[in-house]
């Protein structure tokens, strides 16, 4: 078998459903946070959290959202994750009855370091891969370990000639 190019393997997200999977992930959280079934705050893990974590928030009516920026991509290369902005600590605190919300966990890194900051937080993810699935207490879809999600915020329509004949 050769070697595919990670749009070979690629699976593309929309804006359309991005929303429709973070409005699930917020039906799935709906009822379970720890203070009567509410959550005191949401986080963000920027940057691709903040889209599904604005609809998370919308949703399940929570006004307390605040981000973490963990840095461990180059571009396409995955690097030794580190905290750049952290939450407000005095809101935050441990993470109990924190929601901790991003698009995707791929082997888990980032959430583990995330996790030390919080750990008594809830963290939640649109997309799952395998390596990642035992740091996220929530997730919708899991993807196979080695497909590359393309989500609405890297890519732009552009013209794709047709399979087959003349343009």
């Amino acid at each position: 078998m050769t070697d595919l190019l990670p749009h070979e393997k690629g699976f593309h997200v929309s804006w359309d459903q991005l929303h429709r999977d973070a409005r699930a992930l917020a039906w799935r959280l709906q009822g379970h946070g720890p203070e009567n079934g509410a959550w005191k705050a949401v986080v963000a893990i920027t940057r691709g959290g903040m889209a599904p974590a604005m609809i998370v928030a919308r949703e399940l009516d929570i006004r307390t959202v605040d981000t973490i920026s963990v840095k461990s991509y180059n571009h396409q290369t995955q690097s030794e994750p580190r905290v750049i902005k952290s939450p407000d600590m005095e809101v935050v605190g441990d993470g109990t009855g924190v929601l901790i919300v991003d698009d995707l966990v791929d082997t888990g890194r980032t959430l583990e370091v995330v996790r030390a900051h919080m750990p008594n937080a809830h963290i939640a993810t649109v997309y799952a891969k395998p390596k990642g699935r035992p740091q996220v207490d929530t997730f919708i879809t899991e993807v196979s370990q080695d497909t590359w999600i393309f989500f609405p915020w890297d890519m732009a329509l552009q013209y794709v000639k047709p399979y087959r004949g003349d343009e």
